[in-house]
């Protein structure tokens, strides 16, 4: 019985990081008065959270006229805005300087999230 509990702790504890290498997220610095912003806003956001990308990096918004939350320290949000950045594991993989349009962002954001090792589920 021990031996059982011993590799089920073992199998669990090897399983763990591989599930915490697929956390992604998009963060997106902004501002106030953004008008690249307000058209991510209108065009993107909205359906956002309901495709394979926003599945595998949820969206995570940081207003530059706030402090950067401690555990984005070590990413540099840039000057211009917006500015996505996809972070995992408190590392960033990839960003998009701006915004590029309807027509360029997801697939600008699907090379970055290739390197995640996040499957895009497009369901």
């Amino acid at each position: 019985m021990n031996g059982i509990i011993i590799l089920l702790a073992v199998a669990v504890g090897l399983a763990l990081p591989t599930m915490a290498s697929r956390a992604a997220e998009l963060v997106m610095f902004e501002r106030a008065g953004c008008a690249w912003c307000a058209r991510f806003n209108a065009e993107i956001a909205p359906i956002y959270g309901k495709t394979g990308e926003g599945r595998a990096a949820p969206l995570r918004r940081v207003d530059l006229n706030s402090p950067l939350p401690a555990d984005l320290a070590g990413i540099d949000p840039g000057a211009f805005t917006p500015t996505f950045v996809v972070v995992q594991e408190g590392r960033e993989i990839g960003r998009i300087r701006g915004y590029p349009g309807d027509a360029f962002f997801f697939g600008l954001l699907d090379r970055i999230l290739s390197n995640t090792g996040s499957e895009l589920d497009r369901s």
